[in-house]
């Protein structure tokens, strides 16, 4: 890993556990170990340093989903892998840090939102097709429709407005939503593989 990706990947979890906004350019150089000179070699300013991370953090989405697929022995268990996937990165996610990159910071979360969401509709509609052909999703189900609205009810799981964290975990909430997904579009043949393979997490 490069300086400057070394960089970047420490700036974002420090992003993802406090938000952007409570986070100065002199609490990154303290994490980092390095001055803020140094810091301002690499970037120009904070909202450089977001545009830089998002655009990182969306070729390491890439390459993550990209894994799970290529080890995945099925439809049913790659869509597992994405889930546990978003798990992860909800538990590393502090809800602060999507309001504060949508308000404080529009350029890169308009960079990054619509990238999001189209990598998230091609594996999926991927994914929905190979199902379907692997006899372990429903023939009536149309992959483009069912993709745009994963992606949709996805941006809605992460909605502050809808489901407040204080009242919802956002682990269980996200986990109920691959479920409501994947009994939505599964045979019968695909629901019996979901519980296998739920039985062998347990």
């Amino acid at each position: 890993m490069t300086q400057r990706n070394k960089i970047l990947d420490s700036a974002q979890h420090l992003f993802l556990r406090y938000g952007i906004k409570s986070i100065t350019m002199d609490d990154v150089a303290k994490e980092l170990g390095i001055s803020k000179k140094t810091l301002y070699q690499l970037v120009d300013n904070k909202s450089d340093l977001i545009e830089q991370i998002v655009e990182l953090h969306m070729k390491d989405e890439i390459t993550e989903m990209e894994r799970i697929r290529s080890t995945s022995k099925d439809a049913i268990d790659e869509i597992l892998g994405l889930a546990a996937y978003g798990t992860q990165m909800l538990r590393e996610l502090n809800p602060r840090t999507i309001y504060d990159l949508q308000k404080y910071h529009k350029k890169a979360w308009e960079i990054m939102e619509p990238l999001h969401q189209e990598h998230i509709y091609t594996f999926i509609k991927i994914n929905l097709e190979t199902g379907i052909s692997q006899g372990l999703y429903r023939a009536d189900i149309h992959p483009d429709i069912i993709a745009k609205l994963y992606v949709g009810k996805t941006m809605l799981v992460v909605n502050e407005d809808v489901f407040p964290l204080k009242e919802y975990n956002k682990q269980n909430l996200f986990e109920a939503y691959i479920q409501y997904h994947i009994h939505g579009i599964a045979s019968a043949k695909g629901l019996r593989k979901l519980e296998k393979y739920l039985a062998k997490k347990e």
